[in-house]
């Protein structure tokens, strides 16, 4: 049985997926498997997927309808066979001894699990910013994970502080996945570590930015999202579900508050986004509406948002301005200028 099962959903990466795959085939640490999920691509990606299959006895393809990133990774974990599982986007690439390292690092730390840093890549594959490990380099157990980790995506999703939930900077035990499972097609993330840090007793991070995080500009978290309100709803039941199960709803009292604005200020964001034809009055009326929103209209009551970055907070100020005038202008402003 390989050491490590390698998981990528694939969709709509034809253009991507080669420099993904060679990455993780090319890996220092020899000892894996590479699990493809086509996930209904529309494109040649799942022919290429079965390509690199027939190339190397390590990789396994499935192919399914279309059913979402989370259904793809789903699958995936059924079949893994590792000790160990690690995530990849099919447009996302790591450095060559990732797996090594922090193979490495969790058998010398005793460690469950490890993570490392991340580093953006642009659209012209330029190199920007390295994000560090979720918590600095060292070695924790689980009452720090849980303040660490867990609390802050429970309930800190405002401040500059607030955590970027990505599964692909962690090597996980496969053993603690089981009855685990991806949910839903919104911060998805944020749900799986959120419940797998309430199982891990030991974590070990390092500094070192392994992971390459292409900004795509065709994703669709950058594109208007005519559903997203549903889906932020579905995304806030779960996770009350999650903290319920957990027993987290004591441990950070507003945190269902936190969550709703920082809903709404992607809500608000979705709605100045590309591919939304909306005129400037109907936006104006949109962001009223928004803020009628029960879920919304109680976390403005309940919680002034303070500490954010001052993008955020601007936004944050207008609307409890209920300044949507001013709002809508600045909005309309900065994408012309983009």
């Amino acid at each position: 049985m390989p050491t490590i099962s390698v998981i990528v959903p694939v969709y709509r990466a034809e253009a991507f997926l080669k420099t993904c795959t060679d990455s993780i085939l090319g890996q220092t640490w020899a000892d894996l498997e590479l699990l493809l999920v086509d996930d209904g691509s529309p494109d040649r990606s799942g022919a290429l997927c079965d390509e690199i299959a027939a190339a190397d006895s390590r990789v396994r393809v499935f192919h399914q309808e279309n059913s979402g990133v989370s259904a793809a990774r789903n699958l995936a974990l059924g079949k893994a066979a590792g000790d160990y599982v690690y995530f990849v986007d099919s447009d996302d690439w790591i450095a060559p001894n990732t797996l090594e390292t922090l193979l490495s690092a969790l058998r010398s730390s005793g460690a469950d699990t490890a993570g490392c840093g991340v580093r953006y890549v642009d659209q012209n594959k330029v190199e920007g910013a390295a994000e560090p490990p979720i918590l600095p380099a060292g070695v924790y157990g689980h009452e720090e994970i849980m303040a660490g980790i867990v609390d802050r995506l429970l309930g800190d999703r405002l401040s500059r502080d607030a955590v970027n939930g990505y599964v692909v900077r962690f090597l996980f035990r496969r053993s603690l996945l089981e009855g685990m499972a991806f949910q839903g097609a919104y911060l998805e993330d944020e749900l799986f570590l959120m419940e797998y840090f309430c199982r891990s007793q030991k974590l070990v991070t390092v500094d070192a930015p392994f992971y390459y995080y292409y900004w795509n500009p065709a994703s669709a978290t950058h594109r208007y999202m005519p559903g997203y309100l549903d889906t932020f709803l579905a995304f806030l039941n779960a996770k009350a579900a999650l903290a319920e199960r957990c027993g987290l709803l004591s441990r950070v009292p507003q945190w269902r508050e936190n969550t709703c604005w920082a809903g709404l200020l992607i809500a608000v964001s979705n709605e100045f986004a590309p591919g939304n034809g909306q005129t400037a009055a109907q936006q104006r009326r949109r962001l009223k509406d928004l803020v009628r929103m029960p879920e919304f209209a109680r976390a403005m009551s309940a919680l002034v948002p303070a500490g954010m970055g001052r993008n955020k907070q601007v936004v944050a100020d207008l609307l409890r301005g209920r300044h949507y005038f001013l709002l809508t202008a600045l909005y309309r402003m900065k994408n012309r200028n983009k």
